[in-house]
């Protein structure tokens, strides 16, 4: 089983920077895809990045690329979310979340089998 907890949350002006974090305990996840999902208040949740088992293959959705960066680190089983140029619409509880099985990223949150608790973030404007 594996349980994920994200750190790294807070409160930050427009234009800023945060970088959030997604630590395993339990089983690696080094075989399957894992992602970051948003869930602002009132909204859906949607999906914001995907990286691959490998790492060679990343997805982001429209509305952050170019600011934001997922990268892994399965040697410490924690993966990362490099947000910059924080925008107030990008205010929402980020979750990170993982794949059972598949090697593949995926924008598709049903795709995803383990689930964080959520780490808020919000920008100010």
């Amino acid at each position: 089983q594996v349980q994920l907890a994200e750190s790294g949350g807070g409160l930050v002006q427009a234009g800023g920077s945060l970088r959030l974090s997604c630590a395993s305990s339990g089983r690696s996840f080094s075989l399957t895809a894992v992602g970051w999902f948003r869930q602002a208040p009132g909204k859906e949740r949607e999906f914001v990045a995907a990286v691959s088992a490998d790492g060679s293959i990343s997805d982001y959705a429209d509305s952050v690329k170019g600011r934001f960066t997922i990268s892994r680190d399965d040697a410490k089983n924690t993966f990362h979310l490099q947000m910059s140029g924080l925008k107030p619409e990008d205010t929402a509880v980020y979750y990170c979340a993982a794949r059972r099985y598949s090697p593949l990223p995926s924008a598709r949150g049903d795709d995803f089998f383990n689930w964080g608790q959520g780490t808020r973030v919000t920008v100010s404007s």
